[in-house]
């Protein structure tokens, strides 16, 4: 199968998504989103993939949604969604539906995140079973679409970082519950592959039951539906009359610049083209 943005490849037991769109550090268009749908169903039938690893290339791992590129606009329009519930229901699959179906994948999953994961990089690293991250990897949470960040890191900071908007650090993120693990570097391809590879040579019974009970057990606790009722909350709020989102004349939201900024001026180093 051919994908424009992004890379699928197969490594022994392990399928390998990556996300590839550097000259926009892999902001995540709906083009991409269905790409990386379709491997996910690859890699679901192929019974010699026991793991899949999700990662961002050029040492990135996801900027968030993409906001306006040309590419992006045409695939849009080319789907065809009419103003009301085509809309609506095209909305949803794209910031709910796939992330849930792909949180419920039949196979673990790993997130292994380098650089920035901001916004719906969050949202596609939180649908992981699992996330490895690079010690210099830096992270956004926001009011998003797929609003897991509760169940991330707990409400009462859940609330801290969205109210303050603030990158927070590999190892912050692992404190707070997020990552599982952090790793030098030059050492998170190697050691995010040889983790998969140990839990490839579990048995894949054992894997799936185990990942059914985890996810029953939040969603026993009202995770699914959170999720769908806080993407009503997030349209809702995309509508309010007079409510600005964006940097004026910029495909960057407002929130992410207060964080870039708070964060280390102009050197942040992505311009406004690249991801929300």
């Amino acid at each position: 199968m051919n994908f424009q943005d992004i890379l699928y490849d197969l490594d022994g037991p392990l399928a390998v998504i990556t996300l590839n769109r550097p000259a926009y550090r892999n902001a995540q268009g709906y083009r991409m989103l269905d790409e990386i749908d379709r491997a996910f169903d690859l890699a679901s039938v192929d019974r010699a993939v026991r793991v899949v690893i999700l990662r961002g290339a050029d040492g990135v791992f996801s900027t968030g949604h993409d906001l306006g590129t040309p590419e992006d606009l045409a695939y849009r329009r080319s789907l065809g969604a009419q103003p009301g519930i085509e809309t609506y229901d095209q909305f949803k699959r794209y910031n709910l539906d796939l992330l849930i179906k792909w949180r419920n994948f039949t196979k673990p999953t790993v997130a292994m995140v380098e650089g920035y994961c901001i916004y719906a990089g969050w949202m596609l690293a939180a649908a992981m079973d699992v996330v490895f991250a690079a010690d210099t990897a830096e992270f956004l949470a926001g009011f998003v679409e797929y609003m897991s960040i509760p169940w991330d890191v707990g409400v009462r900071k859940a609330k801290e970082l969205c109210f303050e908007s603030r990158f927070i650090s590999a190892n912050e993120a692992r404190d707070l519950g997020f990552v599982n693990q952090v790793l030098p570097l030059a050492d998170l391809e190697r050691e995010t592959f040889a983790w998969a590879r140990r839990v490839a040579e579990n048995s894949p019974d054992a894997l799936r039951f185990i990942k059914i009970q985890m996810n029953k057990h939040q969603d026993a606790q009202g995770y699914s539906q959170a999720l769908e009722d806080s993407l009503g909350d997030y349209q809702a709020m995309l509508y309010l009359p007079g409510m600005p989102h964006r940097v004026e004349g910029e495909r960057r939201l407002q929130t992410v610049d207060l964080a870039l900024r708070g964060k280390r001026g102009e050197r942040a180093g992505l311009t406004p083209a690249e991801g929300e």
